[in-house]
């Protein structure tokens, strides 16, 4: 045998790179190396840099400023399954962090993240490709992304996966995107309730939290609240409340349950299936302030009509009260909104009011605006219909703490503080109570707001309290007409429509709505009315209200006056004025200096005299009521020149009679005021003469305070005409007699009748001329007017027969006209039978007397020329 010889090993090929093991110590190796194209390379980076990343945010940092982020995007879509998972790894655990994951956003990882959820997948990849999902789903804009991408479907899916991290990921991922409002109704779609329902049966509590949250998310939605009750999901709650050692998940249960309990029919499970009562067993017993104010809830949104019943037998009242001072603000909010719900039962409301109004006024006044507001809302209930609930509050010192929430930051609470006062206001007693607190004065402070929610309540509140005279005077005179007028040309048809019904309420009285007029409120209700879009029949009513309680300003702008508008003192016919200009007040009307313009007809019997407060000298001893002051002579001199203004103070006003008159007795009353102002005039002209013949007193008098203020002229041939018509017409025993006598007095008055082709020659001008020139003043009283034409006679007509309960219409015409509408039934007509009246005009110029059926010939030809 040969010798054997050693056989030489072949070497290697020159192209082939020898093997080389590197030790790195460096994370930036490590990125470089994940640009590596071998498999095993990048593997090894990977699972490094996993290790690093997971030691803090500070090394997420720093290979986020390295580049790794662009490198995994692209790896964990790499073929090898190994460099897949642990490249998954690292953008798990890198995704913890806010500047990381706005990268991976920016880089448009989320389509590759999604794939990695297939069932071929690793466990491994499962978990943290779904960690990386949960965290990305925290930003608003990831969670539509993840949504346009179907990502739901694979999530829900894995629910069911065996490995509770995965499990955890998707639930809390779910959950997420269950914030949002078309996820939810996709979660539902998708079958997703069963799953999440089983991992409440979980041994880890980190997923049965999740899936109670995510539960609670979509239990807002009703369509998913159908889908939880068909599947029992009841059920599975309560047993979760039965267990004591659950309280950790009991918060979130009770938050299902409520919101579960908007539907009718969970109600009645849950009343069937005893849950109510354990309801309230957590209300009462529980330590947990979270626990009870989910309890609270469940009770206030369970709290129907039947089940109202059930928890007043329940005596829940009692529990919800002693909640009420819990030092946690959300269990005072869910325990006042419970109350609010349960008042709307009588029996319960009538608890509330015994024990529970005094500890609701305390938390009025707690720092919390939601506190306040949810305080404030049960009592807006607790006194919606209910009287002694209001009168409660009053007893309770409540007037400060409600008047002070008028000027609150929060708009609800403003809101249901004007519910509160507006029931409140119903009481005349409570009224008046408010309103010596200036609540009107805070209500005009209120009226600037710039939320229409305050700005509508507020001005209900305005209109409630305006019925009352002190209170429209303290509106008045802190400006709040002015605010009220602007609100008037709101954009916001609530806001406009409840300024309408304010001015209507406020126009109650002549001074207010004269104001109104001034700060041009008619003009802006005028054209309201003229357009389609704003009118209403607020608007219409406003107007209507304004003009009815100036009826000078009505006969103005109108030319009318129904039966129903009775002139009273004080009305001035001026006639019609220019379009777009203002109707002038009797006093400006009054200053004027004689012009060429037509006279300003009067209407006044209210006698105002006119005293100085300084006292009589020593030597004279006279009556108190008799003492007048030395410058008579020049007061009587000012009401003789048509109602200047006087220097005096007003002490007394004596009216003469301006009401209606049925009977003869008030006639005797009338003639005695009558004679009474005579007498007073005739003392006060023997007192000026005996001034007059008295010699000079050489004593220097004390200076008299100035007070300058208009009263218009008194005219006692009118009320001379009044009494006269009073004693001789008003006894007549038919309604018609009544009319033609009234009519042919006026006419006797006036200058008597003219015929109608003798109208050219009666001279009105002339006499109407003269008495301007003679009383120096272009305000005219009718009484003085002896020869008067059309509208003089219309105008007196209407003044007497309003005051002896005559009713009659005026209207004015063209070129002077001016005729009276009368109704009376037909003397034919049946007693018993029902008949409608007949409309006369009353002739009170060619025929006085004379009764015209409303659109007859001879009618038409009084009326017009």
């Amino acid at each position: 045998m040969g010798k054997k010889v050693k056989k030489e090993l072949e070497p290697p090929p020159k192209d082939v790179f020898d093997p080389l093991a590197i030790e790195s110590k460096k994370a930036e190796t490590a990125v470089l190396m994940l640009q590596s194209p071998e498999e095993e390379i990048l593997a090894k980076s990977c699972d490094a840099i996993y290790k690093f990343a997971r030691k803090g945010d500070e090394n997420k940092i720093t290979l986020l400023g390295l580049g790794a982020v662009e490198s995994l995007s692209r790896l964990i879509s790499h073929e090898d399954k190994i460099v897949r998972r642990n490249a998954t790894m690292v953008c798990g655990i890198m995704a913890a962090h806010g500047d990381v994951r706005r990268l991976m956003q920016k880089l448009d990882m989320m389509p590759s993240l999604i794939v990695l959820l297939a069932p071929e997948e690793e466990v491994v990849v499962h978990e943290f490709a779904s960690l990386c999902l949960a965290y990305m789903a925290n930003e608003y804009t990831n969670k539509a992304r993840i949504f346009e991408l179907n990502g739901l479907e694979p999530l829900i899916r894995l629910l069911s996966s065996p490995d509770p991290d995965v499990q955890k990921n998707c639930v809390e991922c779910v959950y997420l995107l269950a914030q949002d409002f078309q996820s939810r109704r996709a979660v539902c779609e998708q079958n997703a309730i069963p799953p999440m329902l089983e991992l409440l049966k979980s041994d880890y509590p980190v997923i049965q939290l999740l899936s109670l949250k995510a539960l609670g998310s979509i239990s807002s939605e009703a369509e998913c609240r159908l889908a939880l009750k068909e599947n029992q999901a009841l059920d599975h709650l309560l047993k979760i409340l039965e267990v004591k050692e659950l309280n950790d998940l009991h918060v979130e249960a009770l938050l299902i349950i409520a919101n579960c309990l908007e539907d009718v029919e969970t109600i009645q499970l849950l009343q069937q299936s005893g849950g109510l009562k354990k309801i309230l067993t957590f209300a009462e017993t529980s330590p947990l302030p979270d626990v009870q104010r989910n309890a609270a809830r469940a009770i206030a949104k369970s709290a129907n009509n039947e089940n109202r019943k059930f928890f007043h037998e329940q005596e829940v009242e009692k529990t919800l009260v002693e909640l009420l001072g819990s030092d946690n603000n959300g269990v005072k909010v869910a325990a006042l909104q419970a109350i609010s719900v349960l008042c709307e039962n009588v029996a319960s409301k009538d608890v509330f009011s015994k024990n529970g109004i005094l500890q609701i006024i305390h938390l009025l006044t707690k720092d919390n605006a939601d506190v306040r507001e949810a305080a404030v809302f049960a009592l807006a209930n607790l006194t919606t219909g209910c009287p002694n609930n209001s009168g409660a509050l009053i007893e309770a010192n409540g007037i400060d703490a409600l008047v002070n929430l008028l000027t609150d930051n929060r708009e609800g609470v403003v809101a249901n503080t004007c519910t509160v006062l507006i029931n409140m206001a119903a009481q005349e007693s409570l009224r008046l109570a408010l309103q010596s607190n200036s609540i009107m004065q805070t209500l005009v402070a209120t009226l600037q707001s710039t939320s229409n929610l305050v700005l509508r309540k507020v001005l209900l509140t305005v209109a409630a309290f305006g019925c009352d005279a002190e209170a429209r005077a303290e509106f008045k005179n802190t400006d709040g007409l002015l605010h009220l007028v602007k609100l008037l040309s709101s954009n916001h048809d609530e806001v406009r429509r409840n300024a309408c019904w304010a001015v209507a309420v406020l126009a109650n009285d002549e001074e207010t709505a004269a104001e109104l007029y001034r700060l041009g409120a008619l003009e802006v209700l005028q054209n309201m009315n003229l357009s389609t879009s704003s009118r209403s029949n607020f608007s219409e009513l406003a107007e209507n209200k304004m003009l009815d309680n100036n009826l000078s300003l009505k006969y103005n702008q109108k030319g009318h006056l129904s039966s129903s508008n009775l002139i009273k003192d004080g009305f001035y016919d001026h006639g019609q004025i220019k379009p777009g200009t203002q109707l002038p007040s009797l006093e400006d009307l009054s200053k004027q200096m004689l012009n060429q313009n037509r006279a300003v007809i009067l209407v006044n019997t209210k006698f105002s005299e006119i005293i100085t407060p300084s006292p009589p000298p020593a030597e004279e001893k006279l009556e108190p009521n008799l003492r007048r002051s030395p410058s008579s002579h020049s007061r009587s001199a000012s009401r003789e020149k048509g109602g200047r203004s006087v220097s005096s103070p007003v002490e007394d006003k004596h009216d003469l009679p301006s009401g209606r008159s049925p009977s003869q007795s008030r006639s005797g009353l009338k003639e005695k005021s009558s004679s009474k102002v005579k007498s007073k005039v005739k003392k006060e002209e023997e007192k000026m003469k005996e001034d007059d013949e008295a010699p000079p007193v050489t004593t220097q008098p004390e200076p008299v305070p100035q007070i300058t203020q208009f009263f218009p002229p008194f005219d006692q041939e009118l009320a001379d005409y009044i009494s006269e018509v009073t004693r001789t017409i008003l006894p007549l025993p038919h309604p018609k007699e009544q009319v033609v006598a009234l009519a042919q007095f006026v006419a006797e008055k006036m200058g008597g009748p003219i015929a109608k082709d003798r109208l050219h020659d009666f001279s009105w001008e002339l006499h109407v001329s003269e008495l301007k020139y003679e009383l120096k003043c272009n305000v005219i009283p009718i009484g003085k007017i002896k020869r008067g034409i059309f509208y003089h006679r219309a105008l007196l007509y209407k003044a007497i027969a309003d005051r002896i309960g005559i009713g009659c219409s005026l209207t004015r015409g063209d070129y002077g006209r001016a005729w009276n509408d009368v109704k009376l039934l037909d003397e034919s007509t049946r007693y018993g039978t029902k008949a409608s009246p007949e409309t006369y005009l009353v002739d009170l110029m060619y025929q006085p007397g004379r009764l015209m059926k409303h659109g007859s010939v001879e009618a038409d030809h009084y009326q017009h020329i």
